[in-house]
């Protein structure tokens, strides 16, 4: 990384990693050390940042594939999709739903997801079943299982979506493009990407975040509310968007942005809501019955006194005191929320505020299966761009899938039993409340935002119409601050 290029006028016109954060710093003595004062940047033909940042994402999702190859074929004797870490629920719903049978979910089948992740099933389904055809007829081409060639293509679908949302979160980072590469290199995204289909609504959501960026309320609504169509998630990125739009004085964006997403998503829901509403409310009916998740802390709770809460329930019945106390528990984090917005000396950006809610809501949540921490991923990247605490956290989500996977496996074939899994449930915790605490103080001390602080006028490079917006509805607490921001050498 030497110097190749002596004029003094020249400067770097983005954020440079390894003079910003010391682990990147580290880690680039691998490779001859940090950027050089007078490299040139900016200037590449073809290795942009962003073309890089994919480059790492796509290595990173081959890399979860290998670790995915043993299941692919849906032969699990032996238990092989927890000895050898692969679990995935798209193998056995592939049977489940009748995508084996040619079923279209909702229609034919009942599906317990939201329509938008059943119509992508249908697709990957009808992508795979062309693919065994032209097998047939084609002597070159492989012949797998259905299970298998829908497997593929459904992992190939989540491919493009982890580099979509890698685009996005380039586009929403301004002037540190390089801020990708903390999805791209994702311990969580190697581990969790063919999990589940979360990986579409983070996509969706991503690239409606990107749009609000832009200034593009509608566009952005669109996006997130077909990100509601496929999980209801992004419902949160709206009320943090409400908020911030409250602060600044912007509710006609916010409602040109809620209108667009309430359109996308009964687009998508209407037709299924009226051929098959017994099939589409399955999705309610299941979460509004359904007990504590295991890696929940209201199931610590209960494993440590199951006479808490609702106490023991008969198979099927509604937990009503949990749904009360989690109900209850949302509303003052939300209320949590709304006093940090109006009350920092300085508006929070997009990425802290919607990071901080969807936390919150995983955290008081009774369901959070493992899957759903990708939500979180370009959300905490967007709010603290920071190596060392995100690979910190990140490191707890991979870590907890092993005994998660052995806990599955049970002792008796030599898995491990519930207190070590409850034990990893718990450090992940700890490092999601760590996390936010950071966030809360980068936005109660703007001074230490790395995102504020590295670039000369950087206000909020993902809020769009928010960006440098003035306030016009504060709380009575500390005078607004001028934040420092260095000019980069």
């Amino acid at each position: 990384m030497s110097a190749v290029h002596t004029d003094p006028t020249d400067r770097p016109d983005r954020v440079v990693p390894t003079w910003s954060d010391p682990v990147v710093a580290q880690a680039s003595e691998a490779v001859g050390g940090p950027w050089g004062r007078h490299a040139v940047t900016g200037r590449a033909l073809f290795w942009t940042p962003l073309r890089i940042c994919l480059l790492f994402t796509s290595l990173v999702l081959s890399l979860a594939w290998l670790k995915q190859a043993p299941c692919a074929d849906g032969n699990w004797v032996g238990h092989v999709q927890y000895t050898h870490f692969c679990y995935s629920d798209t193998v056995p719903l592939f049977t489940a739903h009748g995508l084996d049978r040619g079923l279209v979910p909702y229609l034919d089948s009942p599906v317990e997801y939201p329509v938008l992740t059943g119509g992508f099933e249908s697709a990957a389904a009808t992508i795979a079943r062309g693919y065994d055809d032209l097998a047939r007829s084609v002597p070159l081409l492989p012949t797998v299982p259905p299970v298998e060639s829908y497997y593929v293509v459904t992992c190939l679908l989540l491919s493009v979506c982890g580099l979509l949302v890698t685009r996005a979160v380039v586009g929403c980072s301004g002037r540190r493009p390089w801020d990708g590469a903390l999805v791209g290199l994702s311990p969580l995204l190697f581990v969790q990407a063919f999990t589940n289909w979360d990986l579409f609504a983070v996509a969706l959501a991503s690239l409606g975040l990107w749009a609000w960026a832009r200034r593009r309320p509608a566009l952005a609504g669109l996006l997130l509310g077909l990100g509601v169509a496929a999980k209801l998630y992004p419902l949160v990125l709206l009320g943090a968007l409400f908020l911030l739009c409250l602060r600044a004085g912007r509710l006609r964006a916010w409602a040109r942005c809620a209108a667009a997403a309430a359109a996308a998503w009964l687009a998508v829901d209407l037709p299924v809501m009226v051929l098959a509403p017994g099939n589409w409310g399955r999705f309610f009916r299941l979460n509004s019955s359904r007990p504590a998740d295991p890696d929940t802390l209201w199931n610590l709770l209960l494993h440590a006194d199951d006479r808490l809460l609702d106490g023991p329930l008969a198979p099927g019945q509604t937990p009503v005191v949990l749904d009360a106390v989690v109900a209850g528990c949302l509303v003052l984090a939300v209320a949590g929320a709304a006093w940090l917005t109006l009350r920092a000396p300085v508006r929070p950006r997009v990425g802290q505020l919607a990071f901080l809610l969807v936390a919150a809501f995983l955290l008081v949540n009774k369901v959070w299966s493992p899957q759903y921490s990708l939500w979180l991923l370009p959300l905490a990247v967007l709010a603290r761009p920071r190596w060392r605490s995100l690979l910190l956290w990140q490191a707890t989500e991979a870590l907890l899938w092993v005994p998660r996977m052995l806990w599955y496996l049970g002792t008796a074939n030599k898995g491990v039993g519930i207190d070590w899994f409850f034990y990893a449930v718990g450090l992940r915790d700890l490092a999601v409340l760590t996390l936010m605490a950071l966030v809360v103080r980068d936005v109660l001390r703007p001074d230490g935002d790395v995102v504020r602080t590295s670039w000369p006028g950087t206000d909020d490079p993902a809020g769009g119409v928010l960006d440098q917006a003035e306030d016009a509805v504060v709380l009575p607490g500390p005078r607004r601050e001028a934040v420092s921001r260095p000019v980069p050498a």
